[in-house]
């Protein structure tokens, strides 16, 4: 693929059932203007979105990808994706890419402004090559989020757990990583509990036991981690959910950022402190990863 395919999805009601929905989706050329000037998602980031890796034409995880894409329409009050009507755009899209790693986008958003119906929409395009990145791992810095760990349930409507289009956050804290001289970024709550990286989930090994922040304070759960605890139950490996103090990020004895294009991404440093690297079980992680999983 050296360019990218997009569809418009004109989203039904979740409830209804047919065996075909080929007549909902409409190519368009992703280099051409496609969305009007009221477009909230483009205004405001008000919409949802989901990001699946793609290997050789097969798209990885697609289901719990698009319960999580529900889950986030939940929580903003946007109409429910139609599972199987997204499910066959997934797989239209899928058909377009060639060998080698790509990457599908599901984005569903409120719409035009005063419109009668949100927008919708679904692309694929080549991924970035993160074969080196893979196996040399990346240097991590600590940054407040601002919020403590109950933030997600005192205020809900700061939509902590849902995926939204609003990343400027995410993406001012990578920029703030770089400045840093780092690679990326660990998010803190403000009392002092590790959470998430600004694009992936992460992933810490204290002896045999794996453990990652439990989904709860505003934590997305991870499609990639929960892959990698799969793999990790199936070695008979001890892997669980904590509430991680920031304390303990100085002690691993291994360190991953994990997500599902990039995948397992090992972390060699966290605030200049460097963390052991097992660059055996990275590899096997990523050999895992790259495999067909549904």
């Amino acid at each position: 693929m050296t360019r990218r395919f997009a569809l418009i999805i004109d989203p039904i009601g979740a409830s209804e059932e047919r065996a075909d929905y080929a007549d909902t989706f409409t190519v368009v050329d992703a280099a051409a203007p496609a969305l009007s000037v009221g477009e909230l998602s483009t205004q405001r980031g008000d919409g949802v979105f989901e990001s699946i890796g793609v290997v050789d034409g097969h798209a990885q995880e697609v289901l719990p990808h698009l319960e999580r894409l529900a889950n986030s329409a939940r929580l903003c009050d946007l109409p429910v994706p139609h599972h199987e009507q997204w499910r066959q755009a997934v797989a239209v899209a899928a058909s377009q890419c060639p060998a080698g790693e790509a990457v599908i986008k599901l984005i569903l958003s409120r719409g035009v402004e005063h419109g009668p119906t949100p927008t919708a929409w679904v692309t694929a395009a080549p991924a970035s090559d993160f074969a080196t990145v893979r196996e040399a791992g990346i240097k991590v810095v600590t940054l407040d989020r601002g919020y403590g760990l109950d933030a997600a349930e005192q205020a809900p409507w700061l939509l902590l757990g849902a995926k939204t289009l609003s990343y400027a956050v995410n993406m001012a804290a990578l920029r703030e990583a770089h400045r840093r001289g780092a690679d990326d970024a660990i998010f803190l709550s403000s009392d002092g509990f590790v959470l998430e990286a600004p694009t992936a989930s992460l992933i810490l090994r204290f002896g045999d036991r794996f453990t990652t922040p439990a989904p709860t304070g505003g934590i997305l759960h991870g499609t990639t981690q929960l892959s990698v605890y799969e793999h990790l139950a199936g070695r008979g490996f001890d892997a669980g959910y904590d509430r991680i103090p920031a304390t303990d990020l100085s002690k691993p004895d291994a360190a991953w950022l994990v997500s599902s294009v990039r995948l397992a991404v090992p972390i060699t440093a966290i605030d200049g402190v460097p963390i052991p690297v097992d660059r055996t079980l990275t590899a096997e992680l990523n050999q895992y990863l790259l495999s067909p999983r549904d």
